[in-house]
């Protein structure tokens, strides 16, 4: 790569990390969700805004010019980085936030908020009550599609909400673990079927019987490699972490964590498992092999990890996602209002009915069922993988991650709304919110103010930097 090559690259990168910092900053102080700016400073760079005002400069900025391909090449890379360890991070978050007041309760939750909307999609596509056919991509497999909108429709953001807490200053209550208890094993069950449906993509090309093998194959070692991460990998990580001749730990822990984190993902490459599937359980195993005082040691490198890919390659795949957003004649409107409205309406009805066998009732019931339809990142997560394995085409590519930013801001604003008011989250805590009983609720801070809660929050509910969420993170 020559000088002026580099150059380029670099050009490239600045303009991509400031612009995704600059709006992401903005959104911050409007009180938004930070990935929502970052997505809207790609839309911007893209091809729709940047590349109609600029074209020249969009076309050499991007690698879209003759000997640019250098630059494309790199964005890819850093779109990838950034969505395993925004993965990996998540998966670190995940162990320890069921807390076991609520284990039959999220049980409720989870065995029917999570599968109901996810088999009547299903169902429904499978009788052709929905049309499947308009959303395919270049992959041309019917199957792997439906797959992907059953689990749209179903899936949690783990980390969007983990930032919607933290903002809220909500993250210690028992309403916090109840919903990332349930998004934890949702989502768990959920990248395992989309495993499934980019073996099915993959093999859509083979003859049909070369068809049921290569998929069983895949499915086989998906399983196989699920069941060695959750419960074989955490106690090989413990041990390891405890050996003595163990010279990757003794010469740098973040260089070690970061070694885990490639080593899961080189051997999912080997058996065919989905790269952002095995970061997730990367996160999830090292977290959980790494206990007693060892646990401490490594908290600042877990957090050193979240800090640096938080401020630099997480903002930039977010930004880069809104960069290949779709705006021109393969943009479906009717589209995405049908989905948003209809996925919506189906997560709300089933996590409600879910949330009522459990025991919950009336404002806990819409509390719950509101901020688990909050998509956010897996949601666009979902949607890069299907898209980029050709399962969904590009108009409906738009749909997922746009449906994923709108139902994320509604549960923000919910939740904001809620404790302002001084409702509680849960009937049976009613401590867990902004307001002492009796208190009339603040009036709203100006948006050139920092953002805090109206009033001081109960001890119990303050936010130490054990939450596990740095500010800045989308």
């Amino acid at each position: 790569m020559s000088d002026s090559d580099l150059g380029g690259v670099l050009m490239a990168l600045s303009v991509v990390l400031a612009a995704a910092h600059a709006t992401g900053y903005i959104f911050e102080r409007l009180r938004q969700p930070r990935l929502v700016g970052e997505i809207l400073a790609g839309i911007l760079l893209g091809p729709f805004v940047m590349g109609r005002i600029a074209p020249e400069a969009y076309a050499t900025l991007f690698g879209q010019a003759a000997g640019a391909d250098r630059t494309g090449v790199v964005l890819g890379f850093v779109y990838w980085f950034g969505l395993i360890f925004l993965m990996f991070i998540s998966g670190s978050q995940v162990r320890g936030v069921l807390a076991e007041e609520n284990r039959g309760q999220t049980a409720w939750i989870l065995g029917v908020g999570t599968p109901l909307p996810f088999f009547l999609v299903l169902a429904l596509g499978l009788f052709s009550v929905l049309p499947i056919d308009p959303l395919v991509g270049a992959a041309g497999e019917r199957m792997a599609t439906l797959l992907v909108l059953s689990i749209a429709v179903a899936v949690t953001s783990i980390p969007v909400i983990s930032r919607i807490f933290y903002d809220l200053r909500i993250m210690h209550t028992r309403f916090a673990s109840l919903i990332l208890g349930a998004a934890v094993f949702e989502d768990i069950v959920l990248w395992a079927v989309l495993a499934v449906a980019t073996a099915l993509a993959g093999a859509a090309a083979l003859p049909e019987g070369d068809v049921v093998r290569a998929v069983s194959s895949h499915v086989g070692a998906t399983m196989a490699y699920v069941t060695l991460a959750l419960f074989v990998m955490p106690r090989v990580v413990r041990a390891v972490s405890r050996w003595r001749w163990n010279v990757f730990r003794k010469s740098s822990p973040l260089g070690y964590v970061v070694l885990v984190l490639f080593v899961y993902g080189a051997v999912a490459a080997l058996l065919k498992v989905n790269m952002v599937f095995s970061a997730f359980l990367a996160g999830y195993g090292v977290v959980g092999g790494i206990g007693g005082t060892e646990r401490e040691r490594f908290a600042p490198v877990l957090q050193a990890i979240e800090q640096f890919a938080a401020a630099t390659f997480v903002p930039m795949y977010f930004t880069l996602v809104g960069h290949r957003l779709v705006f021109g004649a393969e943009f479906s409107l009717p589209m995405l209002l049908l989905f948003v409205a209809g996925s919506s309406l189906l997560a709300l009805l089933s996590v409600a009915l879910g949330a009522r066998a459990a025991g919950f009732r009336g404002l806990d019931v819409l509390n719950i069922a509101i901020t688990t339809n909050a998509r956010g990142g897996p949601g666009i997560v979902l949607a890069s993988v299907a898209y980029d394995a050709g399962i969904i085409n590009a108009a409906f590519y738009t749909t997922l991650v746009l449906a994923a930013v709108i139902t994320s801001q509604i549960a923000g604003v919910w939740l904001r709304m809620v404790l302002s008011r001084g409702w509680p989250l849960l009937a049976s805590n009613p401590e867990e919110t902004w307001l002492p009983k009796g208190a009339a609720a603040p009036s709203a801070a100006p948006a050139s103010e920092p953002v805090e809660a109206p009033v001081a929050a109960p001890k119990e509910l303050s936010v130490s930097g054990s939450a596990g969420i740095t500010p800045g993170e989308g």
